[in-house]
Parts: C-alpha cells; sequence; structure tokens
C-alpha cells in the first residue's frame, strides 16, 4: 500500500471508532432512575416525566372519558427508511378516512415533525420524541394524555391491519 492509503485507512478506522464509542457512550453517561423520573446526566439532575406509553396508559377513567381533542404525532429524522414513511402514510390515510369529520373539524389533528430541525425542538420536548415514533395525544379539557404507539411498528407490513387497528384505537379514544 502506498502512504496515501494508509492514511485513508487510518481516516475511516479513526471515525468507525469513533461513532462507535459515541453511540455507546450514551448509555454510560446518561443514568435513568424510572422509579423517580428523574434524569441523571454527571451531577446535574432534571426532573421529567416520560410520555406514556400503550403499557402505562392512563386510569381506567380516563381511558372511558372521551377525548375531546386527538393529536396524532409522526415523528422522524430528515432520512426515513420505508418503515418510517409508511407508518406516515397509513396514519395519516385511516385518519382521512375513517374520520373525515374530525379531522376536517379538527377534532383530530395529525402532524408530521421532522425531529432534527431545530423549529420543531419544542414539540420534540413537549413529547418527549427520539427518532422515529408515533404519539397519540387525547386531550380532554386542557389536560394531555400523551401515549407512544409500539403497535403501529408491527403492523407496517399489512395496511388493511394496519388501518383497522388504528381505527380502533381512535374510535375507543372518541369514546365511539
Amino acid at each position: 500500500m502506498n502512504l496515501g492509503m494508509n492514511k485513508k485507512l487510518v481516516i475511516i478506522s479513526g471515525l468507525i471508532v469513533l461513532a462507535v464509542v459515541s453511540l455507546f457512550s450514551i448509555k454510560f453517561f446518561i443514568k435513568t432512575d424510572e422509579t423517580k423520573n428523574t434524569s441523571v446526566l454527571g451531577s446535574t439532575q432534571t426532573t421529567s416525566i416520560p410520555p406514556q406509553t400503550e403499557d402505562n396508559f392512563s386510569s381506567t377513567n380516563e381511558k372511558t372519558t372521551p377525548a375531546d381533542k386527538i393529536e396524532v404525532v409522526h415523528f422522524h429524522g430528515t432520512q426515513q427508511c420505508w418503515t418510517c414513511i409508511t407508518v406516515g402514510k397509513y396514519t395519516l390515510k385511516a385518519i382521512k378516512e375513517k374520520f373525515p369529520d374530525e379531522y376536517g373539524s379538527g377534532r383530530i389533528t395529525f402532524k408530521d415533525i421532522n425531529v432534527e430541525l431545530k423549529e420543531n425542538q419544542e414539540i420534540v420536548i413537549k413529547y418527549q420524541a427520539m427518532g422515529s415514533s408515533l404519539y397519540i395525544n387525547a386531550i380532554r379539557g386542557n389536560k394531555d394524555d400523551i401515549t407512544n404507539d409500539l403497535t403501529v411498528w408491527r403492523l407496517v407490513n399489512n395496511e388493511n391491519q394496519f388501518i383497522s387497528y388504528f381505527e380502533g384505537k381512535l374510535k375507543s379514544l372518541l369514546g365511539k
């Protein structure tokens, strides 16, 4: 090998090592105490309440009280894979086709948010979104009830199942 090739190899190897170390360092430098809902970075503590997932949804009372408004928010990065694009596409299709009146009146809204854009920082923080995700905020009164819908990712390969599942989810939140 010539000297120029060795330099390129060293630089590429260094970049790969740096990327791997960066990814794994997050795990070691950021610790979360889920029992107290606090995040610790070094010696600085910040209190945060993580958004609910479908596994720890709100109380039974809130489940049975119809939502006044539903915000569906599809978060993604600038570069999206087929799965991320499809989740957004099927979600919007389900809303428009199955809930045209609620969508038209604004009772159900859909937002497609790029988490990497600075102008979206406020909503990303509100939902505590990281990367590709689909959140549903069932608003009752002025109270947010935010959940991260994980099921949609398993259904993305079957449009009919996806739309049927999502329709049922929204009907339930609307009290239908």
